[in-house]
């Protein structure tokens, strides 16, 4: 543990411009990323008495070991550095007020040549309109089964397009006249596409146009006496009626807004937020993120910065409504503004529909933030006491704040492999998981956990041997163009940070081989425990008995996620490569087909079963399958190889 003071730059030497501020640890790693609006005013506050800091940032000024800063000109370039140092660098102190689930989408592939509806989540595509997110995904797909009717847009896979296209039959959708059947020549290119756009139209609020488009055709047909078609023409209007009334009308004058919510207390914040497109409800989203030291506005600047900080313009509405004003205010509309194109307002409603609306979204976020207390999933104070009583009972200098764990995972001896995962603070940062293939597969645990280990912490040392940015001068020296430091490149490094502890599976045996690894490349202060499935017990290096952590003990519970996630990725990793090998095999031991051209075929045909109905004239139209090769994968693939001599009496294979 740090004392501040120790890197504490004189006051004389910070400037008072605007400008972005990083804390980094003594592996020269960013901590924390702020902004001020002067930077001297701001840093000397986290520099007083310890006893008056948050419990957090107090952690964090102690952890750290060097602060450095970039003036910028004005409150918005520091608005945007900030969001780029934080989603660059990922700040262990930083608060995550962006949700990280995944909501569906309905989305619309309009980059394709032939556009096509669907269920989406993950990160956002180019060339694909989103509309949503949606709480489940089958409120989407009840939706788009309504609207086909209307707007009979393409819904299928490339595979089951490419089939239909090459069989000449659409599927059952084009039957019943719910796609309009591009795949068989139906409709062309053209007509599809407008189709959908109208369908991402109607999506995005222009609906009135549809039902009355729809209605006059209705009426048309029936002066005309064409019943048949003016009867099918009021049952689509029905179809998009049914589908206006689930989402209501909640503002007038076809308003595009977020509304967003806040319910906190001591420790954490629930955040509720309403997507209000065309006057309608197009989508919800509500989650809880832990509470640092900012107040309400703050923590509404932060939450719009890391919301909107990645999307693309088209997805920054024009109003955000906001429980109370946000922290730079002014700023903060400036930068959305310029990431939309157009003139965005962040307010707080005072009165009428959007005062009520807002008052429904925070008795979501209340109700959201109760249920997530009874559950405790996430509290900040069970965790650090988990980590405190850790320190203690293994008697360590520091507690664990970054956690390693290593399984490994096998059949037999084949297919061995290594997991590593890492849990900083009490919870997982998947980003860090790494994924070993153990070289030396003979099946023996303790062997292939040496090898691990061995091979992540002669990483860490070659890592750490690399030009690291040295604390320096507290204004942290030259920087490049875009504000970061020199001799930031080493940031990319893999395994670059130490753990505190290192956590195996297993008892005294893979404990013993983890110790003997890291004192084989040097390492002399991790701490090395191994826990036992059997008793649950927790063993150290040189100890002939296990340390026993009281059953309902947060510091076990910790202990047994970290292990069993290092499990589950072990287990993962090797039926990944237990199917791969299994698809491969038929065709390992063709004389002249090795590993490469096995991967270069599979990766033309897609599977064994592909390969089996293909020629020998298909093969050799794969770089580097000759006929030779490819007469002798076909006479494999069907039986019709010929085996090799064996003598009945002693079974040995005749040459």
């Amino acid at each position: 543990m740090a004392d501040p003071a120790s890197y504490r730059p004189r006051p004389g030497e910070i400037p008072t411009e605007p400008g972005v501020y990083r804390f980094r640890d003594q592996h020269g790693r960013v901590i924390y990323v702020g902004k001020a609006r002067s930077l001297r005013s701001r840093l000397s506050s986290y520099f007083q008495d310890l006893g008056a800091l948050h419990p957090r940032t107090r952690q964090m000024v102690t952890t750290g070991a060097s602060v450095e800063w970039t003036v910028v000109r004005n409150e918005v370039e520091a608005l945007q550095l900030e969001y780029s140092w934080i989603k660059e660098f990922d700040p262990r102190f930083n608060v995550k007020y962006r949700d990280d689930k995944s909501y569906p989408y309905l989305a619309v592939t309009m980059g394709e040549e032939y556009p096509r509806a669907q269920v989406m989540r993950g990160a956002k595509r180019p060339g694909t309109r989103y509309f949503g997110p949606y709480a489940h995904a089958w409120a989407i797909r009840e939706t788009l089964d309504t609207l086909l009717r209307v707007f009979p847009v393409r819904t299928c896979s490339k595979g089951v397009f490419r089939r239909a296209e090459q069989s000449g039959r659409p599927c059952l959708l084009g039957y019943i006249d719910k796609c309009s059947a591009p795949c068989v020549g139906r409709v062309s290119a053209e007509e599809h596409r407008d189709i959908a756009e109208d369908f991402c139209d109607f999506m995005a609020g222009d609906t009135q146009r549809f039902v009355r488009r729809l209605e006059r055709q209705m009426k048309d047909a029936s002066a005309e006496l064409d019943f048949e078609t003016a009867a099918r023409l009021r049952d689509d209007v029905g179809a998009l009626r049914r589908a206006l009334e689930r989402s209501a009308v909640v503002l007038p004058d076809a308003t595009d807004a977020d509304v967003y919510a806040l319910a906190d207390d001591e420790l954490e914040v629930a955040v509720q937020v309403f997507h209000v497109r065309g006057g309608r409800v197009r989508g919800q989203r509500g989650w809880v993120s832990e509470k640092g030291a900012e107040d309400l506005g703050s923590i509404v600047e932060h939450l719009l910065q890391q919301v909107y900080g990645g999307e693309r313009g088209e997805d920054v509405p024009r109003e955000v409504l906001v429980p109370v004003t946000p922290a730079d205010h002014a700023e903060l509309e400036a930068w959305l503004t310029g990431l939309r194109g157009s003139r965005v307002r962040v307010r707080v409603p005072q009165r009428g529909d959007k005062r009520t609306l807002m008052q429904t979204v925070a008795r979501n976020a209340e109700q959201s933030l109760a249920r997530h207390k009874v559950a405790r999933s996430g509290d900040l104070t069970l965790r650090s006491q988990a980590l405190q009583d850790l320190q203690e009972m293994l008697e360590l200098e520091e507690a664990p704040l970054r956690i390693e764990s290593f399984d490994i995972s096998h059949v037999q001896g084949s297919d061995v492999v290594g997991s590593m995962v890492v849990f900083e603070d009490g919870l997982a940062r998947k980003s860090e998981y790494r994924r070993f293939i153990v070289r030396d597969g003979t099946g023996d645990d303790t062997a292939a956990m040496h090898e691990v280990l061995t091979r992540r912490f002669r990483h860490l040392l070659s890592a750490g041997s690399r030009a690291l940015p040295e604390p320096g001068p507290p204004g942290g020296g030259a920087a490049d163009a875009a504000g970061a430091p020199a001799g930031d490149d080493a940031r990319s490094a893999k395994f670059r940070y130490p753990p505190n502890l290192v956590v195996v599976d297993g008892g005294l045996p893979q404990v013993n081989a983890a110790q003997a690894a890291l004192r084989q490349v040097g390492v002399q202060d991790v701490a090395v425990v191994g826990l036992a499935k059997r008793l649950e017990e927790v063993w150290v290096p040189g100890q002939d008995h296990p340390v026993v952590l009281p059953r309902t003990s947060e510091s076990l519970y910790l202990l047994q996620r970290v292990r069993d996630e290092a499990h589950r990725f072990a287990n993962a990793f090797h039926r990944q490569r237990r199917s791969r090998s299994m698809t491969t095999s038929q065709l390992d031991g063709i004389p002249g087909l090795g590993k490469a051209r096995q991967q270069a075929l599979l990766a033309r045909f897609g599977s064994v079963k592909a390969l089996r109905r293909a020629s020998v004239e298909d093969l050799q139209e794969v770089p580097g399958i000759g006929a030779a090769v490819a007469t002798a994968v076909v006479a494999r693939l069907h039986g019709t190889e010929p085996g090799p001599a064996v003598n009945l009496s002693t079974g040995e294979v005749l040459e």
